[in-house]
């Protein structure tokens, strides 16, 4: 049900994307408290983008999970930032994300919605 897309104009290759994502979705199992099974993860192609009027390396992230705890967005917002920075060398003050809490019915899988 957690749901993680990354958009980013940072070039990596098929073997640094794969990782990342990997990397991604054991994080946000961890820091929402669910089952890594239920995570999807994906990865926009290189996208041309600008922040602040220039396009130093930057990532734009959305988060959707069923039951999305606002008190804990902080605490994902630092841990994702942390990774990025690390694993594509992204300064932390140029990635966003959007957290989105979807209700349950609006969730679809298996042919019905949680």
């Amino acid at each position: 049900m957690p749901f993680v897309k990354l958009q980013s104009n940072v070039e990596l290759d098929e073997t640094k994307r794969q990782d990342l994502l990997k990397q991604v979705s054991s994080l946000a199992a961890k820091q929402l408290g669910k089952p890594e099974s239920y995570v999807m993860v994906a990865m926009e192609p290189t996208t041309p983008m600008l922040f602040a009027g220039n396009n130093d390396p930057l990532c734009y992230v959305e988060l959707k999970s069923i039951s999305l705890p606002e008190t804990k967005t902080a605490e994902i917002s630092a841990a994702l930032c942390t990774l990025i920075a690390e694993q594509i060398n992204i300064a932390q003050d140029r990635i966003y994300i959007e957290f989105s809490d979807a209700p349950r019915a609006m969730w679809g899988w298996n042919g019905g919605t949680f």
